[in-house]
Formats: C-alpha cells, structure tokens, sequence
C-alpha cells in the first residue's frame, strides 16, 4: 500500500498550514467493523497518495480551490478497546477541527467512522442534514454485536437527531426497511436517479439549511468504483453525483464531509483516483458556491 503523502494534493507551505487552512483533511484508517471484505483500512493512505495526481485547476468551475488551505491532520489510529472507543476517538479529534473553524473532511476507512464526524459537527450545527451517497440504508440498529458498526451508522445520526437523506440506494435488509417506513426516511434509489428526472430536486427539497455529506463509494457503480468491500450493481455514476453535489453546494450550506469505504485493489488505482478527485471537486464546489 501507498505511504501517506505529507498533505492531500502533495501541497506544502502555506498551503497545508493548519493555522492559516480553511480545510482539515482528517483520515481514519479503521475497519474493524466490514463484514464482507477488509481493507478499507488503507483508504486514507491510498487517497491521500492518488491525490498527488489531481490537478489544481478545475476545469467545470475555472477555479484553483486550493489556494484556501488544505491541511492534513495526522490519522486517527485505530483503538484495540474496540468500535464505541473508536467512535469516541474519532469524535474528540473532529471536535478541535470544528472548534477550530475548519471544514472538516474525513477520509475512511469504514463507514462507521461518520458518526463520530458528524456528532462533532451537530456539536456546532444541531438542525443538521446529512447527504448519504450509499448503496445501503445503514439503519440496523446493532450488527454483529456493535451498536457503532458500518451497517448501523445512519442509525446512529439518527439518533444524534440529524434529517438523513439517502441517495443511491438499492441493497436493503427488511429491517432497514421496516425503520424507514417507521422514521420517515424516504431514500431515493439508484434506480430513481436513472429515471426519475426530479431526483436531484427531490434530495435538494428534502435537506435543510445545512447539510453534512457523506459518500460511501459504494454508492457508484462497481464499474466506476471497484475498490469496495461491499460492491453492489447498478450504482450511480460520476456526473450524477456531482451534479448533485454542485446543487446542494450552491442552495445549501455544507458544513463537512467524509469519503469511505475505498479498499485499494493492488495494481489497480481507478477507485483511490475517483476518491480523490471527488474530495478536491467537492471542497471546489463549497469554496465556490457550486
């Protein structure tokens, strides 16, 4: 696996300063809590290298977003006392980004590592919308004797008392159904966003003011994407999502982010590459306004 560079998109100088950088890249390399294949755990490391690759300029907005400061903080190591620590880790070095006025941006490792990002968020922002890009709901309550794995993170910012709004779904258990029908949670699939043509319309009416998004990269289409522990067919595709991220960056206010669930394949970049990319598009569109 790819060591970890010094900073997201190699930058150095002033540019990755922490004091001086509108933006904190936080990455977790955890996955103790995947229930199909492992390895999620390099992520971060793989992301943070691919991005060394992405050029500065973006050519849909005509910008170079970053000259606002983009600064990697070290990562969260994973805690052998088990996931509810892990979360508590996760929540305390969130909290100094967002004390600190930084947008925050986590980079995964499994998708359990959201919750304790977006407790720290609430912490500031308490009518908070979370944007879910995903293939699954994941609404269980507990799974595999963890109140705070992968397959239970939404449920758990639900709890937190955030408005979630899924899109790209089309893997769900009966017991992810059953609660969204209960909570009031209506996910628009993957296959809506292929035939619907108000899907984009529908997410932005169902968010609030202000929004969290969190990208599970499962969410795209394993052709787009199959460096995933949990690859599902018939995902979303690249301008789908930032169309979508564009719209909500330009009518709402997005406060931080996370990206996760990327497991590199070995010899194969494509997946770390799309990450990366979407990181910088996304921190483009919130610096600009989509």
């Amino acid at each position: 696996m790819p060591s970890m560079p010094t900073n997201f998109l190699d930058l150095d100088g002033k540019h990755a300063d922490y004091k001086t950088a509108r933006i904190a890249v936080l990455p977790v390399p955890y996955d103790a809590t995947t229930s199909f294949l492992s390895g999620t755990r390099h992520g971060p490391a793989a992301i943070i290298a691919a991005s060394a690759h992405v050029e500065e300029f973006d050519e849909e907005l005509g910008v170079e977003s970053y000259d606002a400061g983009i600064a990697t903080l070290d990562p969260v190591e994973p805690n052998p006392a088990g996931p509810a620590a892990m979360h508590d880790d996760i929540f305390a070095a969130a909290m100094r980004v967002v004390n600190d006025g930084k947008f925050l941006f986590g980079l995964g490792g499994d998708h359990s590592i959201t919750s304790g990002l977006v407790r720290a968020v609430m912490a500031k922002h308490e009518k908070l919308s979370v944007l879910q890009i995903d293939a699954h709901p994941d609404l269980r309550d507990s799974y595999e004797g963890t109140p705070f794995s992968h397959a239970s993170v939404m449920r758990r910012v639900h709890d937190f008392g955030a408005t979630i709004v899924p899109v790209g779904i089309r893997s769900i258990a009966k017991v992810d159904h059953e609660f969204m029908l209960e909570a009031g949670i209506k996910p628009i699939t993957a296959r809506q966003c292929r035939t619907d043509g108000s899907w984009i319309d529908r997410a932005l009416d169902a968010l609030g003011d202000v929004v969290y998004v969190t990208i599970d990269i499962d969410g795209f289409d394993p052709s787009f994407a199959p460096g995933t522990g949990t690859p599902e067919p018939g995902g979303v595709d690249w301008y789908q999502v930032t169309s979508l991220l564009r719209r909500v960056a330009a009518e709402k206010t997005i406060v931080a982010a996370d990206i996760v669930e990327v497991m590199p394949i070995p010899g194969q970049v494509v997946t770390e590459f799309l990450a990366a990319r979407l990181v910088y598009k996304l921190m483009s569109y919130v610096q600009h306004g989509g």
